[in-house]
């Protein structure tokens, strides 16, 4: 990890850059929002502020002297792929919002990206979350109406739960942490719809009853609490998780970020694993590591190999004592790693 203002720095490139990915959030509440190349957009890249609007979404990004990053890629699909992101986070003192419990109005958003909604009432679904303020916005009044009588009560109560009104009129969602915010504007799917493509929220009650802040995968130093995920340009890839042909630079780039921000020891794993196929030995006197994320490191280094040398002769001999990801201890989060 490097300073905070680096961070930021890093944040910023990356904010330009429309094949990137951004989510914010908690395990089991998180707002996601990304951009077309060809979208019309308002973007904004300033030494203390980073913003990016569309029609479908907004994101505004602020430093904070505690910023950390950690960068980490986890094996998918019994080590043939692999995600990557880039966690930002601050200690778990720094980061804590105001962790309502009710549905509670707060005004107009006057921090609303957008001047044009910084009227609309906005009210906080009081998920408890300790990183995240997710909210609503809305300036419908049948909407205002329905929220103000179901303040002070739980969005999961079964009696006085205004979600049915919610999901009916569709209001923005507005996600806020220490470090910024995201907003979605476009409309909630159904319960048994589909989230569309681009910015959009994913709301998940078991997910949020384990009081995780992050997934189990993720490799989070303690003490630090991620509240931001960046993903960058996956090599193999789109924004929106389709298949492209591999992307060399885009793989440079990113083992750049894991050189700056990941951790040496699973580095290390993986480079030993492809240099060793480079070379066409095979895993003989290699022995598993123990911990969790040096394993996931050593998948990874087969969907690499697999990427970067196609189906070496050796890697069916890997993938023999390699080739089974641990199960998952919880459900992993949502879709923000890429």
């Amino acid at each position: 990890m490097t300073d905070a203002q680096g961070v930021f720095d890093m944040v910023r490139r990356h904010a330009e850059d429309c094949a990137s990915a951004w989510a914010l959030g908690t395990f089991g509440a998180v707002a996601e929002f990304l951009r077309d190349a060809d979208e019309p957009a308002h973007v904004r890249l300033d030494a203390d502020v980073v913003e990016a609007a569309t029609g479908r979404g907004a994101m505004r990004l602020t430093p904070h002297p505690q910023l950390a990053a950690v960068a980490f890629e986890r094996p998918l699909s019994q080590g043939r792929s692999w995600s990557q992101s880039i966690a930002l986070c601050l200690p778990r003192d720094a980061c804590a919002m105001n962790r309502r419990a009710t549905l509670t109005e707060l005004g107009p958003d006057r921090e609303a990206v957008r001047p044009q909604d910084r009227e609309a009432i906005l009210f906080d679904l009081g998920l408890g979350a300790l990183q995240v303020d997710a909210c609503i916005r809305t300036s419908h009044p049948e909407l205002i109406t329905v929220l103000r009588a179901a303040e002070g009560a739980s969005v999961f109560d079964p009696e006085r739960s205004p979600m049915g009104a919610i999901l009916r009129h569709g209001p923005n969602r507005v996600f806020c942490g220490q470090i910024g915010r995201i907003e979605v504007f476009q409309p909630i799917p159904p319960p048994d719809g589909v989230s569309p493509e681009g910015p959009h929220t994913h709301l998940l009650p078991k997910m949020l009853r384990t009081g995780r802040t992050h997934a189990a995968t993720e490799p989070i130093p303690a003490g630090l609490v991620p509240v931001v995920h960046l993903g960058p340009s996956h090599p193999m890839k789109t924004t929106l998780g389709k298949p492209r042909p591999f992307d060399q630079q885009a793989h440079a780039a990113f083992q750049s970020l894991l050189a700056a921000y990941g951790d040496p020891a699973h580095r290390a794993v993986k480079h030993e694993i492809l240099a060793a196929i480079a070379d066409g030995a095979g895993p003989d006197g290699w022995r598993e590591p123990e911990t969790r994320p040096a394993r996931a490191a050593a998948r990874v280094a087969l969907a690499q190999a697999m990427a970067l040398y196609g189906e070496a002769p050796v890697l069916n001999a890997w993938r023999a004592i390699l080739g089974h990801e641990d199960a998952p201890e919880e459900p992993d989060e949502q879709s923000q790693h890429r």
